[in-house]
């Protein structure tokens, strides 16, 4: 079953680079950017996750939290995020469970590059599958000016 906008979001729960647990149901009554990745210290990826991070305020001041998804390790997601100094979880999706709940995954072991951008009761607003990795945060803070016209 391949997700579709105005679905109730899969829940999850997973490890995140300092170790923590993160669910989705820690989000409720926020909005959440749930971001699924290929891979840490590639080009793309590097390029999307530092857009998101040069934008984190003006995400946040719409109301978005900003997580990232890969198949990564916990080490290595460590080591991508205080490289680039990222300022949001990433999930470490080793057994790509939450690859396959968002249908994100690949047979060759990297998620497919998707956003979904969901909203504070849990719906998914928006997927983004054309990812323009250097103009990422515009692409989702464009969701809420389309929908309010």
């Amino acid at each position: 079953m391949t997700l579709q906008e105005g679905d109730k979001a899969p829940s999850f729960v997973g490890t995140t680079q300092d170790g923590s647990t993160l669910r989705l149901e820690d989000f409720k009554g926020k909005k959440l950017v749930l971001y699924f990745y290929p891979k840490d210290n590639t080009p793309g990826c590097t390029k999307q996750a530092c857009n998101l991070r040069d934008h984190h305020t003006a995400l946040l001041k719409e109301g978005y939290a900003v997580v990232g998804v890969s198949n990564d390790s916990v080490t290595s997601h460590q080591r991508f995020s205080q490289k680039y100094q990222l300022p949001f979880p990433l999930i470490a999706d080793s057994d790509q469970k939450i690859s396959d709940m968002y249908g994100t995954s690949r047979t060759l072991w990297f998620p497919r590059r998707t956003t979904f951008v969901i909203d504070e009761q849990g719906y998914i607003q928006k997927i983004i599958r054309s990812v323009k990795t250097s103009d990422h945060a515009s692409q989702i803070l464009s969701v809420d000016e389309v929908r309010s016209q």
